[in-house]
């Protein structure tokens, strides 16, 4: 998230009453019936508060400080006492500033800024239009200071004043994350992404990560799921598909706990969105599927990691494998006569394994057409068929009867799997 100086927060909220025209004692003292619109001073708080204004205009805060007390020990009237908390602001900002040029490297507290917020806050006349960024500035403090109950309090009440801030819906979101409230958090931070979006900007990439971070720590499968698929579709390069997949279910703390069926087809998504990374990623793709008896597929996973530079020439263990696959092959021959077999089984199982193969060996009418053949004879786990019938579609380029073969996957994990694959058919990497 982008961070704002103290310096710069400090003087974005100068109150403006160094500048105001205050009448003398004697007028006040006059006036002190006078139905006018206008504040209405004691003539001791303006005795006092000339000279703070002048002495705050010229930087003076030695001359200031005696003269704000002053004020505040004075003030008897509402008029009185938003002058005060003003004045008192505006002195404690200087410091601020004061501080920070002296040695720009020191910590700052801004904690004497939170009385005289508090009181312009409060006070009833306290100017409509510069409530708002009291009340923000009064969010800023308590969400520094990690308090978040009061900083969703003020960043609330803030958004109901109607102050804009580009980060103030982030920092609403952050604050309820921080504070517990994982599931509102990032309803507030989906909601500052629309905002950006609509504004004509698109949200950053951070967005996006803290959402699919945050969900997933939370352990909320569904939620992290579509933020997955709000950053891929946002940001589809190939180490960000890389990574939602890692995440999803390839790493250590992954989201799901894949068996080596699910994690063929989060490596296949990976090799669908260029997003095999090196010679392990290539590797472990491949003794997968030679492990799962698909020669095939293992044999041009390695031809593809070797001819791209991903594998090297003399990688023992891919050698190793691809002469695995090569005897596998050759010793299982045509696929035909298992598809006829297949055809003619009182269950799918067969059909449904036949098609792994042909779709291993890149022959997707083939694969498609047992792949529904197993769904019709049944006997198969529907979900498990219903995705590998949505992958072999998408590599045939039938992007729609890819979507509704994904969409017909209900259970986890595999439906997460689905709706990964179903972004990819859109939103393919970069």
């Amino acid at each position: 998230m982008k961070t704002i100086s103290k310096l710069a927060l400090a003087l974005a909220l100068t109150t403006g009453v160094t500048g105001l025209a205050l009448p003398s004692p004697a007028v006040a003292q006059k006036k002190k019936d006078d139905k006018k619109p206008g504040l209405k001073l004691s003539p001791a708080v303006i005795k006092a508060a000339q000279p703070a204004q002048a002495a705050l205009a010229a930087k003076d805060l030695a001359t200031a400080e005696p003269n704000v007390a002053a004020i505040e020990a004075a003030a008897t009237t509402e008029d009185d006492k938003y002058i005060a908390a003003a004045l008192r602001l505006e002195l404690e900002q200087r410091k601020l500033i004061a501080q920070q040029e002296a040695n720009p490297n020191a910590p700052i507290s801004q904690a004497p800024l939170a009385g005289p917020l508090d009181a312009l806050i409060a006070l009833p006349n306290t100017p409509q239009a510069d409530k708002g960024r009291y009340v923000y500035r009064r969010a800023l403090l308590a969400y520094e200071g990690k308090q978040w109950p009061v900083a969703i309090q003020y960043l609330n009440q803030a958004k109901q004043l109607g102050y804009t801030d580009p980060d103030l819906t982030l920092r609403l979101a952050n604050a309820k994350i921080n504070g517990g409230d994982i599931a509102g958090g990032l309803t507030d931070l989906d909601a500052a992404i629309a905002e950006s979006t609509e504004a004509g900007k698109p949200a950053p990439e951070d967005y996006y990560r803290i959402g699919v971070a945050r969900a997933n720590q939370a352990k909320l499968g569904p939620q992290t799921i579509a933020w997955m698929q709000k950053y891929v579709t946002a940001y589809p390069t190939q180490k960000n598909w890389r990574d939602v997949i890692v995440t999803y279910g390839l790493a250590g703390n992954s989201t799901i706990r894949p068996d080596d069926a699910q994690k063929i087809d989060l490596f296949r998504l990976m090799r669908q969105t260029k997003s095999l990374a090196d010679q392990n990623d290539y590797i472990e793709y491949a003794l997968l599927a030679q492990k799962r008896g698909l020669p095939q597929e293992a044999a041009s996973v390695l031809r593809e990691g070797t001819a791209n530079g991903r594998i090297p020439a003399g990688n023992t263990e891919a050698k190793a494998t691809a002469a695995e696959a090569a005897a596998s092959i050759k010793a299982e021959g045509s696929l035909d006569p298992l598809a006829k077999r297949a055809n003619a089984a009182a269950d799918g199982k067969l059909a449904a394994s036949t098609a792994d193969a042909y779709m291993g060996a890149d022959q997707f009418p083939q694969a498609i057409a047992l792949y529904r053949t197993a769904l019709q004879k049944g006997g198969v786990n529907a979900d498990e068929v219903n995705t590998r019938l949505g992958i072999a579609l998408t590599r045939s380029g039938d992007k729609a009867g890819a979507k509704a073969a994904f969409e017909a996957v209900k259970t986890p994990p595999r439906a997460g799997i689905a709706a990964l694959w179903t972004t990819a058919v859109d939103a393919p990497a970069a």
